[in-house]
């Protein structure tokens, strides 16, 4: 049995829908998809998927979304991600200074509130935001001084809202990984059908399952 680290986005946890549609179909391969729901602060959550490392030695790492900035610091594996959010904390850098503002933090918690579930919980405050910019840079000097570029291939959705914003970026993606990524004609949030035809042969490919 191999087992697969799946690191969810900002506010999923461990019933998000991709690795819950991911698990029974890779499990008929002797594939075992891992997903916990971590702390929205970035050192509590590093801390914590490194422990998970340790524990599972996984074969392979798919970073989502914002989870893409913790899958990055994770040395040893190959690295598939779903619309990375390589440029959230500089958007975290302005709302940090916004959370000064009195009611602030609560209102950007009511906006962004997930849904029910054993869902991450998020809560917006100036310390918290404060350190995703200095987290973003480390991760990313950890894949790029292991050679990281080399075992990293993104999923990234023609009709993502947040490549508007430069959330999700290509031109950052291809200037730091080359041209390893898939364009795919879905939204930030992979669609059921391309779940199927790219991301499960993806999978099995650099598992090197037939």
């Amino acid at each position: 049995m191999q087992n697969v680290l799946y690191i969810h986005g900002m506010g999923g946890g461990s019933d998000s829908r991709i690795p819950s549609i991911l698990a029974p179909l890779l499990s008929v391969h002797g594939i075992a998809v891992h997903v916990r729901t971590y702390d929205f602060d970035p050192e509590t959550a590093s801390a914590q998927i490194g422990a998970w490392v340790d524990e599972l030695r996984p074969s392979l790492v798919i970073g989502e979304s914002l989870g893409s900035l913790h899958a990055l610091r994770i040395k040893g594996m190959p690295h598939l991600f779903v619309s990375p959010a390589l440029n959230a904390s500089i958007y975290f850098e302005l709302m940090a200074w916004l959370t000064l503002i009195p009611g602030m933090t609560r209102v950007f918690d009511r906006i962004y509130k997930p849904r029910e579930g054993d869902r991450q919980k998020l809560h917006f405050t100036f310390r918290t935001l404060r350190k995703f910019r200095p987290y973003r840079k480390k991760s990313m000097d950890i894949a790029l001084s292991s050679g990281r570029n080399g075992s990293c291939f993104a999923f990234i959705g023609t009709r993502d809202h947040y490549r508007k914003t430069g959330v999700v970026s290509l031109k950052t993606w291809k200037k730091h990984f080359g041209q390893t990524f898939l364009l795919y004609e879905g939204t930030h949030f992979m669609e059921e059908e391309f779940i199927y035809s790219i991301l499960v042969p993806e999978i099995l490919k650099v598992l090197k399952i037939k």
